[in-house]
């Protein structure tokens, strides 16, 4: 079978196909030109994906698993591995088996039966390698709410700090971000109060808490203005901020992207596998969609997990300055939360009008 660079999304199998591929043709899996793999002559990523098969067993030889979590092997890499451009099941089982065509001869009911993870019902496993100690998220949201708020021992935050630092992103000094506000009086607002809310105005954030300054940014314009929420007939004021140094942030758009094959990861992807779960509810959380008349308590399991980003640090030094996150408003969008607002100035100010809304609905 031919494969090419262009048949993967994971960037560490992307890269291994540039570096060691010898040709360059067009691939008969995805019809585009790049360099590729033949499965009857490269054997260099077989090692990769044998690595990630072995964590799976047949749910047939899994004593008192549960037959409704099992999956095909296609099902579950499409649904919770970020590997393949191809969203066909059938495209990806052909894939998976050309390339691993040893372990099919040894193993062929891996790729024909509905298999699971062994260690997800493992008591004594998932205690010490879950992110969630309790392997609840709605236990962990309960002792933040009602029962231990501050130094909560639910999240395994040695974990937590590891997955952070695989989906860093970098800034450079000079990167604009947008900022919106509403004008109550219709007249524009002044650069210098388009910032951050003193401490004493400060309310409930999805990545601070009352009192807390934190500097919400969009990455467009759109972004912001949905954002805000603005109303039709609203004057709104969208502020231009310009970073003045460069810095690093915690992506959690990508927490649920974290390759496999990463160093550091494939040598255990028993332990990311398992925790796929609460790594895509942590995604989830971060752009959930938040209404006026929700109770703030239920920004609790953000807020922790922004202020245990924040406490990282390197010789005092705090690693990260903020976190990126899925726009809730504007589905291409994203947005940024700051923690110190003084890394970014307001350039300029423009006022517009809203004059029309579009909604949709189900």
């Amino acid at each position: 079978m031919i494969i090419c660079q262009k048949c993967f999304v994971d960037d560490v199998i992307k890269d291994v196909i540039s570096s060691r591929s010898t040709y360059l043709g067009e691939c008969e899996t995805c019809g585009s030109t790049d360099k590729l793999y033949d499965t009857n002559k490269d054997s260099y990523l077989e090692d990769y994906f044998s690595s990630l098969l072995e964590i799976y067993t047949p749910v047939s030889q899994i004593p008192n698993f549960p037959l409704k979590d099992g999956r095909l092997l296609q099902t579950e890499f499409l649904n919770n591995w970020n590997i393949f451009t191809s969203k066909n099941e059938s495209t990806i089982y052909e894939i998976l088996k050309s390339i691993c065509s040893n372990q099919y001869q040894v193993m062929p009911e891996l790729f024909e039966q509905k298999i699971g993870i062994e260690k997800m019902i493992d008591v004594d496993y998932m205690k010490e390698h879950s992110l969630l100690r309790s392997n609840n998220w709605d236990l962990f949201v309960y002792d933040l709410k009602y029962k231990n708020r501050f130094h909560s021992n639910h999240i395994n935050k040695e974990l937590l700090e590891k997955y952070c630092s695989y989906i860093l992103k970098s800034y450079k000094k000079g990167k604009r971000l947008y900022r919106c506000r509403i004008s109550n009086n219709k007249e524009s607002i002044p650069s210098n109060e388009m910032g951050a809310p003193d401490a004493t105005k400060s309310s409930d954030g999805r990545a601070n808490s009352r009192g807390i300054r934190c500097l919400y940014l969009g990455d467009s314009d759109k972004t912001t203005i949905h954002e805000t929420r603005a109303g039709k007939y609203d004057s709104i004021c969208i502020g231009t901020f310009v970073l003045k140094d460069d810095i690093v942030v915690v992506d959690f758009k990508s927490i649920n992207k974290i390759s496999p094959f990463a160093e550091g990861i494939i040598d255990n992807i028993m332990e990311l596998a398992v925790n796929k779960q609460y790594l895509e509810k942590i995604n989830t959380e971060m752009s959930k969609i938040m209404r006026r008349k929700d109770d703030s308590l239920d920004y609790l399991p953000t807020q922790y997990i922004t202020d245990f980003v924040k406490s990282i640090e390197n010789e005092g030094i705090s690693i990260y300055s903020g976190i990126e996150y899925k726009s809730v408003m504007n589905e291409e969008g994203f947005n940024l939360a700051i923690f110190d607002p003084n890394l970014f100035e307001c350039e300029e100010v423009k006022q517009v009008n809203i004059t029309q809304l579009n909604y949709t609905f189900s």
